[in-house]
């Protein structure tokens, strides 16, 4: 009898305008390179930050223990027991010769209306703005969102680091989606006064404050720097319509998917890390489920050769 665990074999990559999503496991440039131009009006990426170490994260979960150290609601006991590990190294000798090929092809694969998310943190994002600039022009760079949260770096002798920052491009300044009523807005208060005078609603700013997934919140998946839903959806819901292609091809935990799914977005996933796949599965599959057939809704996919998709 087949072990019921065995790792399923995915098909070979085969995207098309009116097929369905997809989860590519393999190299991204190969899987980039195989695509045709202007597919997607949306891409998100968020690729490793260059650390120098690898990330790692243990799932957590709690359970009722006589002997538990965690005391509870009526005196209940508790403990915390620790999962599995994941993990992926974020180590490059030359990073830029690893990410400069990649973000070529994320210009290439915008349509003209398209939107550009690249999210990183201070050790890179100054270098990505030179080098978007130059593929790009300067004239298409849109924002720099900080995202800013409240936990993270606790350091002593300098200012501790608790925000990223997301570099936003458009491939046509003249012509790019920005659905400004689509987006959460945030309440009208004025500064020392406990009431809201006029209750309007604004825009949110360019700092967005919003909490880290917690390890033991409801959306953690146990991936290392997995990125929170609201975020995402902020920027699906502001550069993006419903039935819209949006491309994620550092996807890590899937969360660009969750929430492109959920806003009825078509996506393109990629990862090359066993442990991202694994991840992306588990999240999409409760909810694909219920869509009667998984197949007609979300493909699993190996890259495909090297050699660029020529359009037509």
């Amino acid at each position: 009898m087949a072990d019921a665990t065995a790792r399923e074999k995915p098909k070979t990559m085969n995207w098309s305008p009116s097929g369905p999503s997809l989860i590519v496991e393999g190299d991204n440039l190969a899987a980039l390179c195989s695509l045709p131009d202007e597919t997607f009006r949306l891409i998100y990426i968020d690729p490793p930050f260059n650390t120098g170490k690898a990330q790692v994260r243990h799932s957590l979960k709690t359970i009722r223990s006589a002997t538990g150290s965690r005391l509870g609601f009526k005196g209940e006991r508790y403990e915390t027991v620790k999962g599995a590990k994941v993990a992926y190294d974020d180590t490059f000798e030359d990073y830029w010769s690893f990410l400069q090929p990649r973000l070529t092809e994320a210009w290439r694969l915008l349509t003209d209306d398209g939107t550009l998310y690249l999210h990183l943190d201070y050790r890179e994002v100054h270098y990505a703005k030179v080098y978007l600039d130059s593929i790009f022009g300067s004239q298409c760079f849109l924002n720099e969102i900080i995202w800013a949260y409240d936990y993270g770096a606790r350091a002593r002798k300098k200012w501790p680091t608790k925000h990223d920052n997301i570099l936003i491009y458009v491939k046509n300044p003249d012509n790019y989606i920005f659905n400004k009523h689509d987006v959460d807005s945030e309440r009208y208060k004025t500064p020392g006064l406990a009431v809201e005078p006029s209750g309007r609603d604004f825009l949110p700013s360019d700092v967005w404050w919003h909490t880290i997934v917690s390890t033991m919140g409801k959306e953690k998946t146990g991936y290392p720097t997995q990125k929170p839903e609201g975020v995402l959806r902020r920027i699906i819901q502001a550069s993006s319509k419903p039935g819209d292609w949006i491309l994620d091809f550092f996807a890590g935990s899937g969360t660009t998917g969750a929430v492109a799914q959920a806003l009825g977005r078509k996506f393109v996933l990629i990862d090359q890390n066993p442990a991202s796949i694994a991840t992306i599965k588990v999240r999409l599959s409760p909810h694909l489920r219920s869509s009667g057939d998984t197949q007609e809704t979300v493909q699993f996919c190996a890259s495909s050769s090297p050699e660029r998709h020529l359009a037509g």
